[in-house]
């Protein structure tokens, strides 16, 4: 059973900080890329960040500069530091796994709720 459990949501102030962790079970973890999505009350989800297998990374423009994707492969697990935090960061923030390929597989996480407060 695939299980995508994030941690590390709460109420911040702006211009806070916090670390989000993913821990990943039921997958080979190292070949999958992974990423952070948000989704906002009203908006549709969006990407935040990824991380290939490789260790390369993307973000989106908004949160660059601000946000750090890593990923520690022999944890199963994949963080997002996010610092400078702004009330327009406030989102559930959900855990994503993809595997492309012929064998593709996509899991996401429940989500952990990020609040900045102004």
């Amino acid at each position: 059973q695939v299980q995508l459990v994030e941690s590390g949501g709460g109420l911040v102030q702006a211009g806070g900080s916090l670390r989000l962790s993913c821990a990943a079970s039921g997958i080979m973890f190292g070949i999958y890329a992974m990423g952070w999505y948000r989704q906002a009350p009203g908006k549709q989800r969006e990407l935040v960040a990824g991380i290939t297998t490789g260790g390369s990374t993307n973000y989106a423009d908004s949160v660059k500069g601000r946000f750090t994707i890593s990923r520690d492969n022999a944890k199963n697990t994949v963080y997002l530091q996010m610092n400078s935090l702004k009330p327009e960061d406030t989102a559930v923030y959900y855990c994503n796994a993809n595997l492309a390929g012929a064998g593709r597989r996509n899991y996401w996480g429940r989500g952990t709720q990020v609040t900045v407060s102004s």
